[in-house]
This record gives C-alpha cells, sequence and structure tokens, in this order.
C-alpha cells in the first residue's frame, strides 16, 4: 500500500516534534522507498561489491533516525537527506576499502582482475565525492541539486519541491551541475 505524500509529511512533523510513535508508523510507510534509493544506488556499483541493499538500507536509517535536530519539511526533504546520507555510507565503505587495498590490515586475495575493477570503482566513488564536496564550496544549490536528482533519483518536479525552486530553474542547474561534474571528473583521470 502506497502512502500518500501528504499523510508521510505529516508523520515526519510529528516525529520532528518528538513523536516517537510517528517514527513507528513511518518506518514502514517509507521503506520501500529507501529499498528503491538503496538498489539504485547499488545498482552502480560492481557486481561483487560487499555492501547488500539491506545493509544499506539499515545503516541509512540508523542514521537517519538519530538526525534529531532536523525538522523534516517533507516527503521530498526526507528522500533527498536519506539519498544523500546513502551516498555518504558508500563513500565510506569505499574509502576503507581503499585504504584496506593500501594495506590497512586486509589480506591480499589473488583475483587480480576483481581487485582492479573494484579498487577503479571505489577510486571513482570518492572522486566524485570530492567533486562534489568542491561543487558545495563553490555553488552548494547545484551541488544539492545533482545529489537529489542523481544520487537520490528524485524528479525535476519533486527536486524542485525540495529545494523550493522552480523546476525550470532546477533544470537549468541541473544541466550546468552536470557539465561542471563532468568537467571536474575529467580532471582527475579516474573516469
Amino acid at each position: 500500500m502506497a502512502a500518500l505524500p501528504d499523510e508521510v509529511t505529516q508523520l515526519l512533523i510529528n516525529w520532528s516534534k518528538g513523536d516517537k510513535a510517528a517514527l513507528e508508523m513511518l518506518v514502514p510507510l517509507v521503506h520501500s522507498e529507501l529499498r528503491r534509493l538503496a538498489r539504485r544506488y547499488l545498482g552502480r556499483e560492481h557486481p561483487g561489491h560487499t555492501l547488500q541493499t539491506s545493509a544499506l538500507i539499515n545503516a541509512a536509517y540508523m542514521r537517519l533516525i538519530d538526525q534529531d535536530s532536523v525538522q523534516w519539511q517533507n516527503r521530498a526533504h526526507f528522500f533527498a537527506v536519506a539519498a544523500q546520507v546513502m551516498r555518504h555510507i558508500l563513500v565510506d565503505h569505499g574509502r576503507a576499502h581503499l585504504y584496506a587495498k593500501r594495506g590497512g590490515g586486509a589480506h591480499k586475495v589473488s583475483l587480480d582482475e576483481v581487485e582492479a575493477i573494484t579498487r577503479q570503482r571505489a577510486e571513482e566513488l570518492v572522486a566524485l565525492d570530492d567533486a562534489l564536496n568542491k561543487l558545495a564550496t563553490l555553488d552548494a544549490r547545484k551541488s544539492q541539486i545533482i545529489e537529489l536528482r542523481f544520487f537520490g533519483g528524485l524528479t525535476i518536479e519533486e527536486t524542485a519541491e525540495a529545494m523550493k525552486m522552480s523546476p525550470k530553474t532546477v533544470t537549468r542547474e541541473w544541466r550546468s551541475a552536470k557539465a561542471w561534474l563532468h568537467h571536474e571528473m575529467s580532471k582527475t583521470g579516474v573516469v
């Protein structure tokens, strides 16, 4: 049963006000969308990625529940934050993987080809995160649009709602941000 956006928004507002019962009612309503987000993220990873969909969802839940200071505005805001949390979890996972590959305590595996793909993917993810962080210092709005659209899977309209701007502005900023990000990533030599 799909939840109505207004129902989710009201539960988020109630949760922000400290209503723990609202959180318990919210979790089953947003679970399928969080699963879709997690699958979208993990679908971009290599086939042997060690983080599973359920583990990503659980880690995201734990971080989202700890967001005591967030005043949830609406459903789109919640999923925007969830997308950002999932991206950070994957980047942290990628950084840990790179650390292990550089001798951080992991034992060597003889599957050279798999290691090369895994290392390259982790390097791409870290480079993307670095580029997004750089973009955020230059233009926070464009960075947030990239996160919402690319990582969060939000539509132009949902992004506009979450950011309180017109769909035309989102479209223009989205194009500009993608071009900047492509240029920045091409300079790293990773992509």
